[in-house]
């Protein structure tokens, strides 16, 4: 796991999610993610906005926006292995502003996804940790 989180730009495990801080808005952050998965060539299955659906049912939420992507190409290879793992599929990213302002990014750890799952196709997990990395990334700079 030491390897995965060198590679990272200042993310830290937090209950098997790795997290980051974004210097840009929520907005910003999740539009950079969405350009990121397009660039993969990867598939941006939705895009939630839960702000705005607390605002349309009259409840106060700080910006939090949920991607789900993925490549099916990739991701079945998973679920080959071990079907049980389409509960964690497609691949999330979520990015949020806390109480201060500071806009946080997560996605789930592929090592844990590992372990949760029993899944022992390694290339498969690196190839979807990879692209994770780079769309989180994205995300975090102005």
């Amino acid at each position: 796991m030491n390897c995965i989180l060198t590679t990272m730009q200042n993310y830290s495990i937090m209950n098997d999610l790795k997290t980051t801080t974004s210097d840009v808005s929520v907005t910003e952050a999740v539009d950079r993610m969405v350009t990121q998965i397009e660039t993969e060539g990867w598939h941006l299955f939705a895009r939630i906005d839960h702000a705005k659906e607390a605002r349309q049912k009259g409840l106060e939420l700080l910006p939090t926006e949920l991607i789900l992507f993925g490549n099916p190409e990739i991701g079945t290879k998973l679920m080959q292995d071990r079907q049980i793992s389409a509960i964690d599929l497609p691949m999330k990213a979520l990015a949020w502003e806390d109480e201060e302002g500071q806009v946080h990014i997560a996605c789930n750890d592929m090592e844990w996804l590992k372990k949760r799952h029993g899944l022992t196709d390694d290339e498969t997990i690196k190839t979807i940790d990879t692209v994770i990395q780079k769309v989180c990334n994205s995300a975090v700079g102005k």
